[in-house]
């Protein structure tokens, strides 16, 4: 019978912290979006015609969150190709297009995408730069934009 109980309550144990578990998580992350003011937008070119464009957004949630995508445009627009982005939160507060010393990272959303990359975001972007970077693979290329700090 003791055994019974240990292994009951051992089991409950790990329920239970289980379940912190996953509410901490899903706390962590901030929901993002590709919404709010934007605060830079790039787009890149391949041969004369833009394909993709890089879009940096900013709201006061959390602190301040940035949140970036990446989108396909004009002939690369509906087709499917290998398209990433990500973005960071920098230790500099000054120094709009400057290198980024990275503080926290968004993950990186990188796969083959007809029309855009991301949401990816970061908080307590308030009072910080933020730098974003992204690109697409397009005839046999791959076509980049970044941002250099931005929002400082």
């Amino acid at each position: 019978m003791h055994v019974l109980r240990r292994v009951l309550a051992a089991f409950a144990g790990l329920a239970l912290l289980a379940g912190v578990s996953l509410f901490a998580s899903s706390t962590a992350q901030a929901a993002t979006s590709c919404s709010g003011t934007v605060t830079y937008d790039q787009s890149v070119s391949h041969n004369g015609s833009v394909i993709g464009e890089l879009v940096i957004y900013y709201n006061s949630d959390n602190g301040g969150t940035n949140s970036a995508c990446f989108y396909h445009r004009g002939a690369s627009y509906g087709v499917s190709a290998t398209t990433s982005v990500e973005i960071y939160r920098c230790l500099q507060r000054s120094g709009t297009g400057g290198g980024c010393t990275v503080d926290v990272s968004s993950r990186i959303d990188k796969g083959s995408y007809a029309y855009s990359a991301g949401p990816v975001g970061v908080t307590g972007t308030a009072n910080h730069c933020v730098y974003a970077y992204g690109y697409v693979n397009w005839a046999g290329h791959e076509y980049s934009v970044s941002s250099g700090t931005r929002g400082c």
